[in-house]
């Protein structure tokens, strides 16, 4: 402690001069205060008039720094706090563990003060109010400021948005728009953001524009911002047209667009960028490599799958949740199980996700009893289960015949693990009753359910209606899904085959006349294989393909063999399973047969086949390609928009039973 009156100002003004000099080259953990003034902080000792000029820079350095209670102990000291030093103290109190109290006894004490009313201390003081989740506090100090400036809004915004209020976030903005608001690159990209996640195009758009006229939209997170907004919102060109007018591109810019044409459906074109980004030298970060991952999945393309693995190190998949499971959905849907499997195992990070995951993949390829003794291991791990883990359960009992296994699992999770079902389990449900032939009790369930049924579930029953030939209740479902779906054209060309296998021909023909004049117009039917680093796409009566003879060949010679097999075109199932691919000289080129011989042609004797379509396999092609994959020796995956079948020496996994 020092004693004598002079030997105390020779060493405050010491500590003054030691901490000017900290000041002036950056106050950091490795170049801290001065030992003698913490201790003169501490006591309250430091004479602040020796360092004149730094007194409004010193609590910006210390809070700016993480000292936060110096800060707070030096603010203390100040007898009349300026709009300078109030800020930071309030910034300080915002990063303590208990910023309430403290933030209530600065907000108090200001109010004394000339300074309170200063725009940089009210939004202060709103930061802090919003940190503490009071955002009616938070507003009530924002309305005290007669003019808002661009900073105050901004943190108004930002402070809806921390607390999952959107559209409060929107509105906000919008009344800021409307004062004169001019953005900065801070606030335009926390608004697009708060646009993206509501879906609010026009706000967003008229956020892009005010950017443009700031001069701002060069910004690169900015411009970020708007590409996320489009691909949030559908608006895949005004995406692309934003992204290839950037400057300059960092990683998460190519990981959006990425990841934006993955989740539109636009799979190819993610695939395309992919590359395109790898040719600039740009590392992709986690979310990219898993939007590319579900653009393989989404094409059945294995390999290109297996080329963008190569480009992460395999410890990353091991330790990132989001990577792993991007990588066992891939394995899983492209038909490659063991592969699949092979990666969980490994997995060294295990959340919820990732094990329901693996059970839903197992699940969709028919390995149902090992999806239920996978879900015993997440119980026996300490797993809680979620109700995604008994969607995936269900979906396995639907898919492999389990009727009694799925009651018990549905009835467990209602009264043992209390999960109130949601419309995705009733779903599960009455396709598993449906595919059972139980499409009386099926339709009780949808009647007794506590919401209303969606275009899913109608569309579990008609499958059922389908299988088991029930023309009576696929009529009713069918008339649900039209009012559902009034732009699904299948439901309208299904119905008409039902009213036309009924003699039924005026009702055939006014629907057809309804389709076209809403302008309905079929959905053709496709689907893809991979080879040679390319996916090839196929669809009945296209013949742009290089190899398109060798391939109708190909298949009027598997139709020979066929034949010769006892084969026969299964004309009957026209009403029920064929859209555009409806009379039976059609049925020999319907588009995964068309697939199926290219692949005979271009890859190795006993290769496996991989065939993805965009429409249910219908039973003509089921039964053909079960004799194909006899005739080739051939394994043979297709993956429709309803499930896998894996056919091998004449047989398939399904067991018929789709």
């Amino acid at each position: 402690m020092i004693h004598q009156p002079g030997a105390f100002v020779f060493a405050a003004a010491a500590a003054a001069a030691s901490t000017r000099r900290v000041l002036l080259s950056g106050l950091s953990p490795s170049n801290p205060l001065p030992p003698l003034t913490v201790r003169l902080l501490h006591g309250r000792l430091l004479r602040l008039d020796l360092i004149a000029d730094l007194s409004h820079f010193l609590p910006r350095a210390l809070s700016s720094s993480g000292l936060h209670l110096h800060a707070l102990s030096l603010h203390s000291l100040f007898p009349d706090p300026s709009h300078l030093t109030l800020p930071f103290a309030l910034k300080s109190a915002s990063r303590l563990s208990n910023p309430l109290p403290v933030g209530e006894q600065l907000h108090a004490h200001s109010l004394k003060l000339p300074s309170h009313s200063n725009p940089h201390v009210l939004t202060s003081l709103l930061n802090l109010y919003a940190k503490c989740g009071l955002l009616d506090h938070a507003r009530r100090v924002f309305d005290e400021m007669p003019c808002p400036s661009t900073v105050s809004w901004t943190a108004l915004i930002a402070a809806y948005m921390n607390a999952g209020h959107d559209r409060e976030a929107v509105t906000t903005a919008r009344d800021a728009f409307a004062s004169g608001m001019r953005p900065d690159s801070f606030t335009a990209v926390r608004v697009l953001t708060a646009c993206a996640r509501v879906v609010d195009l026009d706000t967003g758009e008229a956020v892009w524009r005010a950017a443009e006229r700031e001069g701002i939209t060069s910004s690169v997170f900015v411009a970020t911002a708007a590409v996320d907004l489009y691909l949030k919102c559908g608006e895949m060109a005004k995406a692309r047209e934003v992204f290839d007018k950037m400057p300059e591109k960092d990683a998460v810019a190519w990981g959006a667009m990425v990841g934006g044409y993955a989740s539109n459906g636009h799979p190819r074109e993610a695939l395309e960028l992919f590359f395109a980004m790898q040719a600039q030298g740009v590392r992709p970060d986690c979310y990219t490599v898993a939007g590319v991952l579900s653009a393989c999945t989404r094409l059945g393309a294995l390999d290109l799958g297996r080329q963008a693995v190569g480009v992460v190190d395999k410890d990353e998949f091991l330790d990132n949740p989001v990577l792993g499971t991007a990588l066992i959905n891939m394995y899983a849907k492209c038909g490659s199980t063991g592969e699949a499997w092979v990666v969980f195992q490994q997995m060294r990070k295990k959340d919820i996700i990732v094990w329901n995951t693996m059970v839903s993949g197992l699940g969709m390829t028919g390995h149902g009893k090992t999806a239920f003794a996978l879900v015993g291991q997440m119980e026996k791990s300490g797993m809680k289960l979620n109700d995604n883990t008994f969607i995936g359960i269900l979906c396995s009992c639907a898919h492999t015949g389990l009727v009694k296994d799925g009651r018990r699992y549905f009835r467990n999770m209602i009264q043992l693990y209390h999960i109130v079902p949601r419309l995705e389990h009733y779903g599960c449900m009455v396709d598993l009753l449906s595919r059972a032939g139980l499409l009386q009790e099926a339709r009780q369930l949808i009647n007794d359910m506590p919401m209303q049924a969606n275009a899913v579930v109608w569309g579990a029953l008609l499958g059922g209606c389908k299988i088991h030939r029930d023309t009576e209740l696929a009529e009713h479902v069918l008339k649900q899904l039209i009012l559902l779906e009034p732009r699904n054209s299948g439901n309208y060309v299904m119905l008409s085959n039902i009213y036309s296998n009924s003699n039924r021909w005026e009702d055939a023909a006014n629907l057809r006349l309804d389709m076209k004049a809403k302008g309905v117009e079929k959905v053709h039917a496709y689907s893809w294989v991979e080879f040679g680093g390319k996916v090839h796409e196929f669809c009945v009566g296209d013949k742009s393909h290089p190899l398109m003879d060798q391939i109708y060949k190909k298949l009027d010679e598997l139709g020979m063999e066929m034949k010769n097999m006892g084969y026969k075109p299964t004309t009957d199932v026209v009403m029920f399973d064929v859209e555009d691919e409806e009379k039976e000289q059609t049925l020999v080129h319907h588009s995964e047969k068309l697939a199926i011989a290219f692949c005979l042609l271009s890859t190795e004797p006993g290769e496996a086949i991989r065939v993805t379509k965009n429409l249910r396999v219908c039973t003509d092609c089921h039964t053909a390609i079960k004799l194909i994959s006899r005739i080739a020796h051939r394994e043979i995956i297709v993956r429709d928009n309803n499930r896998f079948h894996c056919f091998r020496d004449g047989c398939c996994s399904c067991n018929d039973y789709w």
